[in-house]
C-alpha cells in the first residue's frame, strides 16, 4: 500500500486512509490556511490534528509592489552607513533596477562587473593586472597588463560625482575570503560603495556584506 509523508504528524499516514481538507480564509492584511488530517481504521474514533499557516499582506500587494518602492530611502542610508551590501533580488530580474537608478540620482557612478570573470578581485580592482588574451591555439601566447578598475574608474569621475559604485552580479560565486575583500574595499577606496548580488529571494532584500562575509560589523 503506498505511504503519504505528512509533515503535522511527523509519520507516514497510509494514503487511502489519509484525507486531506483545505479552507481559506481571507481577511485584510493576512491569509490563513488550515489542513485537517483525519486518520482512520481505528474504532474507537479518529485522530485530528489541525495546522494553521499565516501569509502577511502588505499595501503594496494592492496598489503594485512593482511600481512603489517605499524601502528606498532605508536602502540609501543602509548605503551610506554600511558602504557595502550584499543583495537578494527576485529570479525574474528587473527590480534591483530601480534601487541602481535611486543611487544614479544622488550621483554616483558605476563599475558593472560579472563575478565569473572577476578573477582575484584585489588585483583585478586596485592593482596593476596582467590578461593573457585567447591564442586560439595559432597565435603566441601573450601578456597584456591593465590598470586598476576601481582607481582607473575614480580618475575619470566628474567634478561633481558622489562617488563609485562597484556592482558585482553573481557574486554567489565568490569564496569567502573574496567577499571580504570586497567588504573591505570602501575602507581602501572611501569614495567608493560595494553592491553584490549574492543570491535571489521572492522581494528584493539586502544586508551588510560583512555579516556574509564573517566580518565583524566593526
Amino acid at each position: 500500500m503506498a505511504a503519504a509523508a505528512c509533515s503535522y504528524h511527523g509519520s507516514l499516514l497510509p494514503s487511502s486512509v489519509t484525507r486531506l481538507r483545505r479552507q481559506k480564509l481571507s481577511f485584510y492584511g493576512t491569509t490563513s490556511s488550515s489542513v485537517t488530517v483525519e486518520k482512520k481504521g481505528s474504532s474507537k474514533g479518529k485522530c485530528r490534528q489541525l495546522a494553521v499557516v499565516r501569509c502577511s499582506r502588505g499595501v503594496e500587494d494592492f496598489i503594485g509592489g512593482d511600481l512603489v518602492k517605499f524601502d528606498l530611502g532605508q536602502w540609501l542610508s543602509d548605503v551610506e552607513e554600511h558602504k557595502a551590501l550584499a543583495i537578494y533580488s527576485p529570479h525574474e530580474g528587473g527590480y534591483e533596477g530601480r534601487y541602481l537608478n535611486r543611487l544614479r540620482y544622488q550621483g554616483y557612478h558605476f563599475l558593472d562587473l560579472s563575478a565569473r570573470g572577476l578573477g582575484d578581485p584585489e588585483a583585478t580592482l586596485t592593482k596593476i593586472h596582467p590578461v593573457c588574451p585567447a591564442h586560439v591555439g595559432k597565435q603566441p601566447i601573450a601578456r597584456w597588463y591593465f590598470p586598476p578598475e576601481v582607481d582607473y574608474r575614480l580618475s575619470l569621475l566628474p567634478p561633481n560625482a558622489k562617488g563609485l559604485v562597484v556592482w558585482i552580479i553573481e557574486a554567489k560565486v565568490l569564496s569567502k575570503a573574496e567577499l571580504q575583500f570586497l567588504a573591505l574595499l570602501p575602507s581602501l577606496r572611501p569614495r567608493v560603495r560595494v553592491i553584490a548580488e549574492c543570491g535571489n529571494w521572492r522581494k528584493f532584500l539586502w544586508t551588510p556584506l560583512k555579516e556574509i562575509a564573517g566580518l565583524p560589523a566593526n
